[in-house]
């Protein structure tokens, strides 16, 4: 079971990535190098890489790629990062738009399929006992360097991925206060996933 779920999601993580690619190349008004550049500028495009990544290097047990993501605590970070992606969208974004066809299909899969089945496998597989709150300022590095990624690639583009970090629109000021806000969040999230794990499945026998 284990093995299908990972490479379920797998194959829907690099389909749904490589759908929304080619949907861009197909629509874009800017050069193909810029394109690809505000593609990989999402948060969304990059932590479901980042998934398509990590189970697809669960599928090669024996390699040194699998041993380092099989350490306690990669896939409760790979699990929050994704949560987020689904939370921010449908909390923040889903009202924006109204995605039709193929791109409809793909929307749904990076935000709501791959951040579901996700948490189904954190739930079965992950090494629960061991989780430490610790582990948090490790697993922050990743959205803390994507925001300052965007920061600075914004103010030389005068492109942002999100409006609520829209630094032209908003100001630096409130694009830094809604960050800090996210950034709670996702340390909320971080500490709800490992107090389930030290309680709830504390008696649990790892899997």
């Amino acid at each position: 079971m284990k093995r299908i779920l990972t490479l379920l999601l797998a194959l829907l993580a690099w389909g749904a990535v490589i759908g929304q690619y080619i949907i861009i190349l197909n629509n874009h008004t800017f050069p193909v190098l810029e394109a690809t550049i505000r593609f990989f500028s999402f948060f969304t495009i990059l932590t479901n890489t980042l998934v398509a990544i990590y189970f697809s290097c669960l599928l090669l047990p024996a390699s040194r790629c699998a041993t380092i993501l099989n350490q306690t605590g990669a896939l409760t970070a790979v699990t929050v990062y994704i949560i987020m992606v689904g939370s921010v969208y449908q909390i923040m974004l889903r009202q924006m738009w109204q995605p039709q066809g193929m791109q409809l299909v793909i929307d749904e899969m990076l935000h709501t399929v791959i951040p579901t089945l996700v948490v189904i496998f954190w739930f079965l597989y992950e090494h629960k006992n061991s989780l430490q709150y610790r582990q948090i300022c490790i697993w922050l590095l990743y959205p803390v360097i994507y925001l300052a990624y965007t920061l600075i690639h914004g103010h030389f583009s005068n492109f942002y991925p999100y409006y609520f970090i829209d630094v032209s629109e908003l100001g630096l000021l409130k694009a830094l206060k809604t960050s800090a806000l996210l950034m709670l969040a996702f340390v909320t999230i971080c500490c709800l996933f490992i107090f389930l794990a030290r309680s709830i499945f504390k008696q649990q026998p790892e899997p």
